[in-house]
């Protein structure tokens, strides 16, 4: 049976990356269920599409 495996120095420096998780994303990108960014006044997905954002 394995025991608990330690995790090395370089295995903790993997997790320390953060990944900002947008709550409310604009019309658009969840309509197309589509990873919207948040950014206000337009997100990178309406912008690169000349399209009006809107968030609720």
């Amino acid at each position: 049976r394995r025991g608990k495996r330690k995790r090395s120095d370089s295995q903790d420096e993997r997790k320390t990356k953060v990944v900002r998780k947008i709550y409310v994303a604009c019309d658009f990108c969840r309509g197309r269920k589509l990873r919207c960014d948040g950014t206000k006044p337009s997100c990178a997905n309406c912008s690169t599409r000349t399209l009006k954002c809107v968030y609720k």
